[in-house]
C-alpha cells in the first residue's frame, strides 16, 4: 500500500513540472528505484493508471530504472555491490560496513509535450518522499 503515497507524488511533481513548462501533456516518467526500498513496479504502474486519469499525465509510459545495492567498508573505504547473502567486504573482508546506496526512489525526469513544440525532457524531478515503513 505504500507505493500509493509515493504514486501521487510522483503525479503532483509531473503535473506542476508540466504546467510550469506550458505542456500538452506528460509522456513519461523515468524513475529510480534502490533495491531496498520495496517499492514494486507492478503497484507503482496500477496505481498511476488509476490516479493519473483525467489528467494531462493520463496514459504517461512510467520507465523502471533498478539501482543495486551499494555498501561503503569503514575498514579499507571501498565501496562496493555485495554479493547475494552477505554484506562483507570484497577487497578487504571487513564486516564494518554501511548502506550507501539502494534505497532511493526518484523522479529522474518527465518527458513532455509542449503545447507549442515537440516533445522534450524536463530534468531534475527530484527525491520522492518514503511511505511509512520504507527502508
Amino acid at each position: 500500500m505504500h507505493e500509493l503515497p509515493v504514486t501521487q507524488s510522483a503525479l503532483n511533481l509531473a503535473l506542476r513540472y508540466a504546467e510550469q513548462e506550458n505542456a500538452a501533456r506528460v509522456t513519461d516518467l523515468y524513475l529510480k528505484i534502490g533495491a531496498l526500498s520495496s517499492i514494486v513496479d507492478d503497484s507503482v504502474q496500477f496505481y498511476w493508471d488509476i490516479i493519473s486519469r483525467g489528467t494531462i499525465a493520463e496514459g504517461a509510459t512510467l520507465h523502471f530504472e533498478r539501482v543495486p545495492m551499494r555498501m561503503v567498508c569503514f575498514d579499507c573505504g571501498q565501496s562496493y555491490t555485495p554479493e547475494p547473502g552477505t554484506l562483507t567486504c570484497p577487497h578487504c573482508g571487513g564486516e564494518h560496513v554501511q548502506v550507501a546506496g539502494g534505497d532511493e526512489f526518484r523522479l529522474e525526469s518527465i518527458g513532455i509535450e509542449r503545447k507549442e513544440t515537440a516533445p522534450d525532457e524536463v530534468s531534475g524531478g527530484g527525491p520522492l518522499p518514503h511511505g511509512e515503513g520504507e527502508a
